[in-house]
């Protein structure tokens, strides 16, 4: 198991696998549903080395992407020192591998690395199923909370209130 960086000769996997979770998000009841998201975006995340790939025998089994502020999402909280997760997408034959208690093994180290105190991340709507996996994986569950402004977020994030989780590792 190797986590690098994704390049951009990795884009059409990426949305490939983006397409493949918003399927599979499609045959979960109640589940939001990821849009097709903008090219330039995930570009840039690459660019600038904030999109992750979990690597088994070179093939991507899981990617992700990172931001290192979240206005719209997380308010006033933005202010403090953190990492966000967002789109983990995980390749069809390596669900059930509990990958996303490796992306957090990573993210603590990554964000001590970087002198951040928090690593967050939403979902949207009330999955109960995954809100019991992240706390599980050590997430602490914030609650519900109503976006006050989504222009220029990816569509889904005006059509459910979005969960918020952390893990603060100064209590870790």
């Amino acid at each position: 198991m190797n986590i690098v960086n994704c390049t951009l000769g990795d884009i059409d996997e990426i949305f490939r696998l983006y397409r493949i979770a918003s399927e599979y998000q499609k045959t979960k009841k109640g589940v939001v549903v990821w849009p097709e998201f903008e090219r330039d975006l995930v570009e840039t995340e690459i660019i600038e080395n904030r999109q992750w790939k979990l690597l088994i025998e070179d093939k991507i089994a899981c990617l992700w992407a990172i931001a290192f502020n979240d206005p719209q999402i997380w308010g006033e909280r933005n202010s403090d020192p953190a990492i966000y997760i967002h789109r983990i997408a995980t390749h069809p034959s390596a669900r059930g591998n509990n990958y996303v208690a490796t992306i957090v093994a990573w993210a603590k180290d990554y964000a001590k690395s970087k002198n951040k105190r928090f690593i967050r991340l939403d979902t949207l709507g009330h999955n109960v199923r995954l809100i019991e996996h992240y706390t599980r994986v050590g997430f602490t569950f914030l609650g519900l909370f109503d976006l006050k402004n989504t222009d220029g977020l990816p569509d889904h994030y005006g059509t459910a209130p979005a969960c918020l989780f952390e893990i603060d590792l100064d209590k870790d």
